[in-house]
Order: C-alpha cells, then structure tokens, then sequence
C-alpha cells in the first residue's frame, strides 16, 4: 500500500536565523512491479521529430501484469485548485519484463511517428514540466499535492518533472521539445524522481519492442565506412560497449532478411578480426516497417547500438535500431558459415556467476556453449544431417543436434540428466521467412540430411536458435507409437497420463486420440491417474467446477476405441483455487475398471477436508475415500492438492496417490544470463513432496507391508530436489524411471530435451512389478497431449511376502 511521508518543519541556525526547512515531498511506496519508465510531452513542437506526446510504462517483475481497468493520468506542472487529472484508459498487460506505450496528442511538426501504441489518448503535455501517474483505476484523481496522491491507494507510481508540484521526492530534470524524461536501464524506483530520470532523447517503445524512428534499412548515407565495425559493435561481453551509441557506416554483407515479426536483417562483416570472442554478425532492426535491402547487398549501415532482452531474465541481442543504410553493390558473395558440430561446440555449457548475471564476463567460446553461440551471434552458421531430437512444433520450430553422440535416448532423442549438463549440441531450427521452405513435420530420430544453414539468433523461447535460409532434406527414420502389454490375470496395471487440459469443448478427435491411447497404447489399465481434467465448461470461468460431463464424454470415447467402460472418483475443487488455465479448475481423477478392481468409498471428503491414515487391526485404512493430502496447506496454494484413493483387488488393498504437483513457471530459463538459474518453484514442489512423504510415512507406521503407488505429473526430474525429498532417496519410496536404463528416462521433450516430469513412485512392499513408459506423444510433431503415459503392472500376491 502506498504510505504517507510525514511532513514536517525542521530549524536550522544560519548566521543567528531561525530557518524553516520542509522535509522531502511525499511519495508512494516503491514500485516492484509496472513502472513509468518514459515521458515525453514535446511531440510535435518546434524542433520536435517525433509527431506526438507519449507514456511508456515497463514491467519490473518476472510475471505479467495486467493493466485493464488502470489508466494514465496527467496534470500540469502548477496544480491550482481547478486543475485537472486528464486520462487515458488502459487495457492488456504489460509482459514480464516488458513495455507498454501509451500515445497521447499530436503536434502539429514533428517527422517521425511512434511505433505502434499499445493505447492511445489525447492529452497534449508541456514538454518542460508536468505529473504523470500510473493509476489502477480511470476515475480521474481528485489529490493535487505530493502527499495527498500518495495517500491515495490506486497510485502505481508517480513521475514530476520540471517544476512540478505534484512528484515523488525531488522532480525530475525539465524536458524541452527534443528531450523526455527516461527512467535508468536498471529500472530503478527509489521514489525520488531526480534520482531515477535523466532528460534524454525520447526512444518510445512499444510492447513488441518496436521503437521509434526505426527505419527500413533504405535511405542515403555515408558512402565510405566509419569508424566502427561489426566486431567493434559486440565486443567481447554480452552487451555491447557501444550500447546507447550512434555509429555511421558500419559495413557489412546482408545475410537474411526476416520480413514478419520484427522486422529486419543481419549484416556480417566479411573481414573479421583475430578475437574468437567477438561476432562478425549484427542484427538490424527496422520494426513495422520490412527492409528494402536484398541478401549479398553490400551496405553501409548507420543507426543506434541497443539490447534488445526477449525476457525479463534471458540473454539480450545485440541490434542496430533506427537504421539508414547506403547500398554499395549487389549479388555478393555471402561470409563462410561456422559449423555447428561436436569439434567446435563445446561440452561444457555456460560459465556460472553464483547466480548472477554473466553479461560482464569475457566470452571464453572455446570453454562453454553458450559464449561461442554468443560469440557468433547474427553470424552464419551451418548444421551437417542434424538428427531431430524435439518434433516440429506447431510455430514451425524443431529442434536437431549438431552432436549425434551426446546422450542419445533409445528412440533418437537426447536425454536431460542432470542440471549442469542441458546438452550443448541441441539448437532450434526455424525458416526464417514466408519465402524460404517450410520446416517440415519431423519427428524425434528423423533427420535433416544434408546441411541446413542460416544465421544465428536469441529469442526467449529456446535460446539460440538458426534462422534457417537452407534446410536440409527430411529423412524419415519411421518412428512409431508403443504399445504395452495386457496386463496377466494376476496383476494389477496402474498408469498416469497428463491429458492436457480436457474438457468438453476439445474436439472429438483430441477425445479419440487420447482414449486410444488409454484402450490400446496402454491396453486398458486397471487404474488410471489422469492428469488436467477441467471443469465442465474448460475456461470459462463462471465458477463451474463439476467435471462429470468432461468424464462421461472421455469414457464414452475409452469404450468407443475398444476399452471398457470406467467409472470414475475425483474431489470437487474450489473454484479458481488449483491453478492451470483460469476458470479451468483442473484436478486429477481416477479411472478404474471396477470388472478388474473395487474403489472402497468413504464419505466425507471434500475441497478443504484431509483425509488422515487409521491404523486398524487388519492394516492401515482411509478416513475418507477418495481424499486430499492436507489440501489447507500452504504447500498446495495455487496448485493442484494429491488425490488418495483406497482400492481393493483380488482381495488386496493399494493404496493410489494421483498427484500434479506446481508447475515451473517463473523459473529462469538454462539460458538465462543468470548463472546458475534461479528454479524459484522448485521451493513449493519440496514443499508439496515433504508433506506427501510424510503422508507415506503414516501410511508405513500403520501398515509397514501396505502396497502404496504414488504417480502422476510431478513436474519434475527424478535427479530433483523435490523427487528425492519425496522418495527420502530411495528409503520411502521407489522412482520406477530410475530403474529404467539412462537411454529410457523421459516421458516429455522440451527444448529438445528429452526429459522426465511423469512418475509412477512404488512402496517398498512393491517388489514384483513391470514397468513401462509408453511413447506415444512426446517425440511426435503430431500429438494428443505433451506426456508420454506410463504404466506399472504388480503382482499384488507376490508383493509384501
């Protein structure tokens, strides 16, 4: 909440005076999340080049912050008493990390016109002096001086210029007709606006990162190379140490151009220097606008030196923006690629900083993986008959290897496992644009023979990827969907499968799709912990939380594609309260085929009540059936709380724990500039696992012989923190896929990464069992759901003599 300065009058003695002093204005508190970070009001004016007045806000946070309902509001520098808060309506959200531009009025000079706002009002500010405000209404404000707006509650964050009264601490420098006031790079909020603005020359960018006056490559230049080079422009860090600056006729051969999306080429200087440290390449970034230039065009290039970071917490690419460029000759020649292979990508991946960020460190390309992709950012580069190891996803992107030995998985893929080993070789491929071949549907273990080339690039989506002018052709190595066994009369088949989001809504071939793959895949399981069953209206979010009709729709499906007809138990979730998509209430459920296998009903289970372990005379037993593991917890806010379920077969009693634990989201991503990344969820995952452990426990201390399987989606890896915690290493419970060989531990591709977030986890009275991962989504660019499903068959008799 915003709090209020006190103010005060202090005495100072100066030559025998009594002075009255008064203390540094109010202010709001701090601003962790949406900032403004520029303001300008001379658009338009004399002098002017941009055409109109702007705002610019930015997000400090890593996670999005909406902005519907907000406004930004204005008034002048001299607040009299019938002075007026202007304002302009909100809508959206700022991205983390991100910009948001709000246009305001239009002068009549000016030549260059904003990017694309992301809103737009009319108020016409004085350029010198004057109050913005970021408010979390559009009601206009009513304080006019610094301590009343910063009692008000809805105030975001203030800015005052100039000679303005209303302002945070000391106002900001004045701005003129050619200057605005900007915020420092680091984003800083001190609440004092002399020490987080400068007076500046506008920039205003929007949230595509487009800025203004971004050119489109043409007009007239020099015609003879300036003082800088391409090399001379990246240096030997991640940032530039020209960053900020204007350069004139920097030469280079154009090597792509990319005319959707943000717009723009690379150049490569066909002369290099000596430094392995520093590319040759450079993105020039014209914006909205697509360049005229043609590659093998010999250009001078003129613009501003900028980074451009995708992400609060990724790596930045270092681009020219607002380029002018001079074309000195065409059909040229393209700079030799580098080659992507096992002899020059290095084995170890990044330096580390304890966490910190590695932007200031000397690229040392020959050591790690990701300083020589940095290290030949925006230069060409080629990959040799690239085995596929992530399948073509629906953005057109799939992901290959330049290094056919590194951890192969047994089907063709690359396996994830360990933290400091993410598997260098791994690069995405994409086409660079509409006029170049399509990436083909490939899946894991298919190849692009030949070579594939193009020039290398960042996004915050996979890192460094290949922006492909040249893809090799697609081998097909006939990769197929598993099936398992039947289940023999004597053993119980339990599996998990993540059904990504299903609701009624999907259509009925994705129903189809993944109740074949239950019937037949999986040859119809006793049991089955499913994974993302929404509500049953999906996202609409009208505090429907039943998901019957979701069930009856998915079994309909199971008994269609051959399966038997299941019956179903799952706890009614509050509304909105389990995380995953919004007004999609997700949960797990069981499925069982009560022909092969009976559900013990106990009533009294509910959202918030936790069923507990009853020790009783013939073993261990639930208070309620099916329950929830201590769903009050702060371990399970926002997420999904473990569904435990007490189940009879062939006389026996198993124990079923159906589990989806939080997700990653907001973790720093492998190629973070932050070394070692921060995993920020993995706290709440430990959390969630040393209570489902201690659960466990209690189940043991009552019955020490009691058959316990606890799987599904725990979002992470079996080398984690919260998968030890959660199997005490091995002591409580034991992780099947750590049974598998090093080759067969996935059930999920990312990032071309194969990798494992599904688990089926087995007590130690568990001893006669048949365990499979059954491959049937994850390596194939045409899929149900992202998960693989997995399936343990037990020999109950056997288990516990």
């Amino acid at each position: 909440m915003p709090y209020l300065r006190r103010i005060a009058l202090i005495s100072t003695g100066i030559a025998g005076s009594l002075v009255l002093t008064p203390l540094p204005a109010a202010f709001a508190a701090p601003s962790a999340t949406a900032v403004i970070a520029e303001a300008y009001g001379g658009g338009g004016n004399s002098g002017a080049t941009l055409t109109k007045d702007f705002v610019e806000l930015a997000n400090r946070s890593t996670s999005a912050y909406a902005l519907d309902g907000y406004s930004i509001q204005y008034l002048p520098a001299a607040a009299s008493a019938s002075s007026l808060w202007q304002v302009t309506p909100l809508t959206g959200s700022l991205a983390p990390g991100g910009r948001y531009l709000v246009s305001e009025a239009a002068g009549t000079g000016g030549t260059t016109a904003l990017p694309t706002a992301d809103a737009t009002g009319s108020i016409a500010m004085a350029a010198a002096s004057g109050t913005v405000a970021l408010v979390k209404s559009t009601t206009a404000l009513t304080c006019k001086t610094a301590a009343d707006c910063a009692a008000d509650g809805n105030v975001v964050d203030l800015l005052g210029y100039g000679t303005a009264v209303v302002r945070e601490g000391t106002a900001a420098p004045a701005a003129s007709n050619t200057n605005g006031v900007t915020r420092a790079a680091s984003l800083a909020d001190t609440d004092d606006n002399a020490a987080d603005f400068t007076a500046a020359s506008p920039t205003a960018t929007n949230s595509a990162g487009e800025t203004a006056g971004t050119g489109d490559g043409g007009g007239t230049g020099p015609t003879e190379p300036g003082a800088f080079r391409i090399h001379d422009i990246q240096g030997s860090t991640r940032i530039s140490p020209l960053k900020g600056q204007s350069v004139t006729g920097v030469p280079g051969i154009v090597t792509g151009v990319r005319t959707s999306g943000s717009k723009g080429y690379w150049i490569q200087d066909p002369t290099p220097d000596t430094n392995a440290a520093t590319s040759e390449g450079v993105f020039v970034y014209t914006g909205s606008t697509a360049p005229t230039v043609a590659v093998g065009d010999s250009v001078l290039v003129s613009g501003k030196v900028s980074e451009y970071s995708p992400s609060s917490s990724s790596q930045s690419v270092t681009e020219l923006s607002g380029p002018t460029s001079t074309t000195l000759s065409t059909g040229n020649a393209l700079p030799a690629a580098v080659v992507l292979d096992a002899s020059t990508v290095p084995d170890a991946y990044t330096p580390t900083a304890g966490g910190g960020s590695i932007e200031s460190l000397t690229l040392d390309p020959s050591s790690y993986a990701l300083d020589f992709y940095e290290a030949h950012e925006g230069e060409r580069v080629q990959v040799s008959d690239a085995r596929v190891v992530g399948a073509t996803t629906a953005y057109g992107e799939v992901w290959v290897t330049s290094k056919p030995n590194e951890n192969p998985s047994v089907r063709g893929g690359t396996v994830y496992s360990s933290y400091d080993q993410p598997n260098t070789g791994r690069i995405k491929v994409m086409s660079l644009d509409t006029t170049n071949a399509a990436v083909p549907a490939a899946n894991v273990g298919d190849e692009l023979s030949g070579t594939t080339t193009g020039t290398l690039d960042y996004d915050a989506y996979g890192g460094y990827n290949l922006q492909a002018t040249a893809l090799g052709t697609l081998v097909d190595n006939g990769l197929k969907q598993e099936v398992t066994r039947k289940q023999h009369n004597k053993e119980l088949a339990i599996a998990t499968y993540n059904v990504e989001n299903l609701d009624p809504s999907d259509s009925d071939d994705k129903f189809a799709r993944l109740a074949e793959g239950i019937a037949v895949n999986l040859n119809s399981p006793d049991i089955v912990s499913l994974e993302e069953i929404q509500d049953d209206n999906g996202a609409t979010d009208d505090g429907t939380v039943t998901s019957d009709a979701t069930l009856k729709k998915f079994t309909d499906a199971i008994v269609a594609a051959g399966g038997p007809r299941y019956s179903w138990r799952y706890v009614t979730p509050e509304n909105d309260t389990d995380g995953g998509e919004p007004g999609g209430n997700i949960r797990q459920v069981f499925l069982f085929n009560k022909h092969r296998v009976s559900f013990t009903d106990r009533a009294g289970g509910d959202a918030t009540t936790a069923t507990t372990v009853v020790k009783t005379k013939h073993g261990a037993q639930l208070s309620v059936s099916p329950g929830r593991i201590d769903p009050t917890s702060d371990a399970w806010t926002s997420s999904r709380k473990p569904l435990v379920g007490e189940f009879t077969f062939q006389g026996e009693t198993v124990f079923v724990i159906a589990n989806h634990f939080n997700s990653k989201g907001g973790d720093q991503p492998l190629d973070s500039r932050y070394q070692e990344p921060t995993r920020s969820s993995e706290t709440q995952r430990v959390k969630q696992a040393t209570e489902e452990n201690a659960f466990v426990d209690e189940i043991l201390a009552a019955d020490p012989k009691a058959r316990i399987v606890a799987l599904g989606d725990l979002n992470d890896y079996e080398f984690s923190p919260a998968v030890k915690t959660l199997t005490d290493n091995g002591a409580v419970l034991t992780d099947l896929i750590s049974t598998l060989p090093a080759n067969q531990r996935y059930s999920y591709d990312y990032q071309g990464n194969s990798q494992t977030l599904d688990h089926i986890l087995t007590s130690p009275s568990v001893t006669h069992y048949d365990y499979d991962v059954v491959h049937i989504n994850a390596e194939f660019a045409d899929q149900a759901s992202d998960h693989d499903p997995q399936v343990v068959r037990i020999d109950v008799k056997e288990c516990g003599k």
